[in-house]
């Protein structure tokens, strides 16, 4: 593996949504099969790169498959001494040198999708972007998502994904991974009511967010019991009005702020679906 095939590694995992462990060769200590600085990308099914195979690699593959299913792990640090006095698990590696491994979670990001990007759309993108995780925008309307427009988001840490459907909006909670947070606050009541509709009949988001009244939500929730024949359970699900109770401000950036600080704790609570 060249030296940046590690980075195409991750991003495969990145992109199917799988976790991963990176283990990278930090200290070398006389001999050794690798120099400081090689890599080795574990994934559930699947690793790339080397560190110099035998017991060494053996070993680091066990324990980052162990660390891939701990949400909460932390880096970690392992040393090999290389000589045949060293009783093993997977063989003996003589060559003399002692060497120290880096392994680095890479967990799942979480994924955040904003239906309807007017002005408190577009200033908690501008937030969330600030951060690393799967940020999905969609709106109706061509002009909430024109290059302009999003030229905010240009130097985004956030992977983007910007959805134009004209159309049926509720069709991208289809496309959404599981356990993603969704945030419904479009122009359009029809509009917000059908994602709250879909999104519940889907089951399989980690939240469901409405920005709204309470005025609003006692129509919503009539509905959707009534019409869409959910009961109480289900409803409770979806969180309205979003964000932090205490922030009452109705400044689009004020209720971004709120919304975002109320997700990221969210995030840290807990673990994502891959």
């Amino acid at each position: 593996m060249s030296d940046l095939n590690w980075v195409a590694a991750i991003t495969h995992l990145r992109t199917r949504r799988e976790p991963g462990v990176l283990v990278t060769v930090a200290t070398v200590r006389g001999h050794a099969p690798r120099r400081p600085g090689a890599k080795l990308v574990v994934g559930p099914a699947q690793t790339w790169g080397s560190i110099g195979g035998g017991n060494i690699e053996a070993v680091a593959v066990e324990r980052g498959r162990e660390l891939l299913g701990k949400p909460e792990a932390e880096p970690e640090l392992m040393e090999f001494a290389l000589n045949d006095k060293v009783l093993n698990e997977h063989g003996v590696q003589c060559c003399g040198g002692v060497v120290t491994l880096l392994l680095e979670p890479l967990p799942v990001v979480p994924a955040v999708a904003i239906f309807g990007i007017g002005h408190v759309g577009i200033e908690l993108a501008r937030i969330l972007a600030r951060h690393d995780l799967e940020l999905h925008l969609i709106d109706t309307r061509p002009d909430m998502l024109s290059a302009e427009r999003l030229a905010v988001l240009s130097d985004a840490v956030a992977r983007l994904h910007v959805h134009h459907t004209p159309l049926l909006p509720e069709e991208v909670l289809e496309q959404l991974p599981a356990g993603s947070h969704v945030l419904i606050m479009t122009h359009d009541h029809a509009e917000d009511a059908a994602l709250c509709d879909a999104a519940l009949r889907l089951g399989r988001f980690d939240s469901i967010g409405l920005i709204g009244s309470a005025a609003k939500w006692s129509r919503f929730r009539s509905r959707l019991l009534t019409e869409g024949g959910h009961d109480p359970e289900a409803l409770a699900r979806i969180k309205t009005p979003i964000g932090l109770p205490d922030i009452t401000g109705k400044e689009p950036a004020v209720i971004a702020v709120s919304v975002a600080a109320d997700l990221l704790h969210a995030f840290e609570h807990r673990p994502i679906a891959g």
